[in-house]
């Protein structure tokens, strides 16, 4: 099981990406949206925001996200840390409910470009 600061590095890692990307993947990832991510089996979440085609985190809290973020993520440690590493692929673990992405219907336009 990931460990929370593996978590953690995997969200830093895949905000570097983000940033380092293609023009297409950076635009669309270039919202102001706050952002939670929650690790179900550690059973806790990372909040903060995508500005600027960058993961801010702000905070790590214990259990579930306390406020509704308007991009949220949750799925196991071990998910994240092999999506960001590039063994799990984000659209066929969404696809089948191991990662789930609740946003608005104009974000998740933009955002399917990143899948």
């Amino acid at each position: 099981m990931a460990t929370t600061q593996e978590c953690r590095a995997a969200l830093d890692k895949l905000s570097d990406n983000l940033a380092g990307a293609d023009s297409g993947v950076r635009s669309a990832a270039a919202l102001d949206r706050s952002l939670s991510c929650h690790v179900t089996d550690l059973g806790i979440t990372f909040t903060g925001r995508l500005e600027n085609g960058r993961i801010e985190v702000v905070d790590t809290v214990q259990g579930p996200p306390p406020d509704k973020a308007q991009i949220r993520l949750a799925m196991t440690g071990d998910d994240l840390v092999a999506m960001v590493g590039g063994e799990l692929n984000f659209a066929k673990a969404w696809a089948s409910g191991r990662i789930r992405l609740e946003a608005g219907f104009r974000d998740l336009l933009r955002l399917r470009t990143l899948l």
